[in-house]
């Protein structure tokens, strides 16, 4: 089943020359079925770019999936154009009276930076306790994943030194749990942060079960006991060139950056990267929208407790 996003979305057509099943707004008015409803509130500067991917691991399922696209404030970005941004996108005073299957908040670049000092941090909190009440399961990625952990569960913002930036082999745990459900015992995954997730402090300051995690780089998933709330540290959603695009930008920017490891082949910049996470980051999606998302969340939202 496709997932529904605007007509002349700009994702709509690459999805399409994807082959990627979607399914305009107009088409999706003449079906008498009841879709997931889910929220993404996009904090990425590349707005566009991460839509797109994430739209391609959302409609690899038998669901029909209906998107809206949420925005912190409506403050100017210089990456994404304005016009689109007042186009698509909503603010939370807009949707914060519904209530909603699923809710996606993206990570941002913003590690080295103190929650404090992030200019959206008291609207992020807003919106993350807001979650808890009227969304069946939020799905926290990379730095939101950090910030939801301070908000929900009062874990301090650890740094580390060196990025984490690179292709890291990741180890499955609880394989019996349907998150992880067809999971490899190992599997690849993209980083792309300088948070620190260990996995020693998450399980004796919280509840979350871990499902994978990397001696060298620490929790990569893991969930409430109820999948309420689920923390994937990782981009499963990159392209094969978003690594590549970041170095190139780091670079351009004095960050004198390491390549990204397990990236290129033979650690030759020069060489294109193949992506080796694209099977992991649709089962794992998959999995989220049909075991936590569809098989628990009321058919009357209203009921959603």
């Amino acid at each position: 089943m496709p997932i529904r996003i605007p007509d002349d979305l700009p994702a709509s057509s690459i999805l399409k020359s994807e082959n990627i099943f979607t399914m305009s707004e107009s088409r999706a008015s003449l079906q008498n079925i009841r879709p997931l409803r889910v929220l993404i509130l996009n904090l990425m500067p590349k707005k566009i770019e991460t839509e797109t991917q994430l739209m391609r691991l959302l409609s690899n399922t038998p669901l029909q999936v209906n998107i809206e696209l949420l925005r912190v404030n409506a403050r100017a970005t210089k990456n994404t154009p304005q016009a689109h941004l007042d186009k698509f996108y909503g603010d939370f005073e807009r949707v914060k009276d519904q209530k909603w299957d699923g809710f996606i908040i993206t990570g941002a670049p913003l590690g080295t930076i103190p929650f404090e000092d992030v200019y959206y941090w008291d609207k992020f909190t807003e919106i993350v306790n807001w979650s808890r009440h009227n969304v069946t399961s939020t799905l926290f990625l990379c730095w939101a994943a950090q910030a939801a952990l301070k908000v929900l569960y009062g874990l301090d913002k650890v740094t580390r030194t060196d990025k984490l930036s690179g292709i890291y082999l990741h180890q499955t745990s609880h394989h019996q749990h349907p998150l992880v459900r067809g999971f490899d015992d190992d599997f690849w995954a993209p980083l792309s942060r300088y948070a620190e997730f260990n996995s020693e402090v998450i399980k004796e300051k919280t509840d979350l079960n871990i499902f994978a995690d990397a001696p060298d780089a620490g929790v990569y998933l893991a969930a409430s006991p109820d999948c309420r709330q689920v923390f994937i540290t990782g981009h499963p959603e990159y392209d094969v060139n978003t690594l590549n695009n970041e170095y190139l930008r780091d670079l351009k920017e004095g960050l004198n950056p390491e390549l990204p490891i397990n990236y290129y082949p033979d650690n030759d910049k020069t060489k294109k990267p193949h992506a080796i996470w694209r099977s992991h980051g649709n089962l794992l999606y998959s999995n989220w929208l049909n075991y936590c998302v569809y098989q628990v969340t009321p058919y009357d939202l209203t009921d959603l407790k």
